[in-house]
């Protein structure tokens, strides 16, 4: 596999994989994860996890605002699946077929912030109306 080089989105400076203490310190669960980290930061606060086994990256490099904005679209979903009782992959089949995607583009780790917004926005907007239909 060709190794690619990884960019920054926001000052297209290239990333660099480091174990994932460098960022978040010892509160890390995971001995070995890792972290494709902007060669600039901490002035640029953008960063990635990688796959543990493969170090390939889960996504695009995130800054704080759409780290939490993928952090709250993750649990949005998980809610959702839980409510509705459904496993994991038929979510991400029903989210696909909402927001009219590819499988390979159905990773919220590939989100924009408003793609995560219309993520959160389905979710409860499916779970509400389930609520209504019910009463």
């Amino acid at each position: 596999m060709k190794k690619q080089t990884i960019y920054c989105p926001y000052c297209n400076a290239p990333a660099v994989l480091r174990p994932a203490h460098m960022v978040h310190g010892t509160k890390t669960n995971k001995a070995k994860s890792y972290l494709y980290i902007c060669s600039r930061w901490p002035e640029c606060d953008s960063y990635v996890s990688a796959h543990q086994k493969s170090h390939q990256p889960m996504g695009t490099l995130a800054n704080k605002t759409l780290r939490r904005k993928r952090i709250l679209a993750h649990k949005a979903l998980e809610q959702y699946r839980i409510q509705k009782h459904m496993e994991k992959w038929a979510v991400y089949l029903w989210l696909q077929g909402k927001l009219g995607l590819a499988e390979a583009q159905a990773h919220i780790g590939m989100f924009s912030e408003q793609m995560c917004e219309q993520v959160i926005s389905l979710c409860h907007q499916s779970l509400s109306s389930a609520k209504c239909s019910a009463a």
